[in-house]
């Protein structure tokens, strides 16, 4: 009886054995990662959109940390206080630029006068002002709707409908911060990232970013040709777009679209919009005969969708303007939202 035992509790104490060596073995390699992780300098990034090129951009040679989730509206997002704690203590911080970020302007200034690195990456990248991407009141479409001078004599819509008074009052400063409609622009602003953490944040691996960098620097501009070819769709006299706000200018700018009104009347959607600038609004859309108004993921689309109903026969359809979509979404990357984007608008506006 013992005999026959023996074998039994000999197999089970090699078993335990091995299980133990496993769990060992498995502890020191979570371990190592973790320290491996722990002596990496660590990159935040304000917008999911910027944390996903970065993300890119520097691969395996810094930790990312992004601070806006998926969904956020930059421009009514508030951090947590653990945001604000990773934020000051980054070893670097990329963020947008041109007060993109409303709710994070103080905690920005605070963790550049505390001493962390800080990159705009606007400033890589050539500007346009708001409304360069085209407006009615600008191009003169069908004069008998814009009826300028009556709004500016009667109601003093003038300071709402103008790009550099209404933008300098809630901090824009007259430049539109939406580089990133523009994959070009946005592959420039790539390479600036990546000069700027080569430069200047101590422990990473200058040569990997740099070759990460420039394996997705070269998808940035092979998108832009394949954006240009889903857009020839679209033929000329249907390249114009009614946005839900001003976002989409440097879209319009890149491919040769024109941005002929906006719901809401400014580039942020903490601004409001009032009824009689919807129904000027509604005339345009009429009068250009336009099928589609654009809104945003990141935001209610309500408004959108109330001057669907007063137009009639135009269908609402959403962009991702300023948030990547939900992981497995059409829109879960840059590369992805972009692409699917200009998808979205040639169905749309094909005819």
């Amino acid at each position: 009886m013992s005999r026959a035992l023996k074998p039994i509790r000999l197999l089970s104490a090699l078993a335990a054995a091995t299980m133990v060596a496993a769990a060992c073995g498995t502890s020191d390699a979570e371990t190592s990662a973790t320290q491996d992780s722990a002596d990496l300098p660590t990159v935040v990034v304000t917008t999911n959109i910027l944390g996903d090129v970065v993300e890119n951009l520097v691969g395996d040679a810094a930790n990312v940390v992004t601070i806006m989730p998926v969904g956020a509206d930059p421009h009514d997002f508030s951090p947590s206080a653990q945001q604000v704690a990773q934020m000051t203590d980054a070893d670097a911080l990329i963020v947008n630029g041109a007060d993109f970020e409303e709710g994070l302007l103080d905690v920005i200034g605070s963790a550049e006068g505390d001493g962390v690195l800080v990159f705009e990456a606007m400033s890589a990248v050539e500007a346009i002002e708001f409304g360069e991407g085209g407006s009615h009141d600008e191009h003169g479409h069908d004069d008998e709707h814009s009826d300028e001078e009556e709004h500016s004599d009667e109601e003093e819509h003038d300071d709402e409908h103008s790009d550099e008074d209404g933008h300098d009052e809630h901090g824009h400063s007259g430049d539109d911060p939406h580089f990133f409609t523009d994959p070009v622009r946005m592959a420039t602003a790539a390479e600036g990232i990546t000069e700027f953490l080569i430069d200047n944040v101590e422990g990473i691996d200058a040569e990997a970013v740099q070759a990460s960098s420039d394996a997705y620097v070269a998808e940035l501009n092979s998108l832009d040709g394949e954006v240009t070819e889903i857009l020839s769709a679209v033929p000329d006299e249907n390249r114009v777009l009614v946005t839900n706000h001003e976002v989409f200018g440097y879209f319009a700018d890149r491919y040769d679209f024109e941005v002929v009104g906006t719901v809401i009347p400014g580039g942020s959607t903490s601004e409001g919009a009032d009824a009689g600038a919807l129904a000027e609004l509604a005339e345009v859309v009429e009068a250009e005969g336009i099928g589609a108004v654009f809104a945003d993921t990141s935001s209610s689309d309500e408004l959108a969708q109330t001057l669907a109903l007063e137009v009639g026969e135009i269908a609402v359809v959403a962009l991702y303007s300023e948030s990547i979509g939900d992981p497995g979404s059409d829109g879960a990357s840059y590369l992805d939202m972009v692409r699917t984007n200009a998808q979205r608008i040639a169905d749309a506006l094909a005819g």
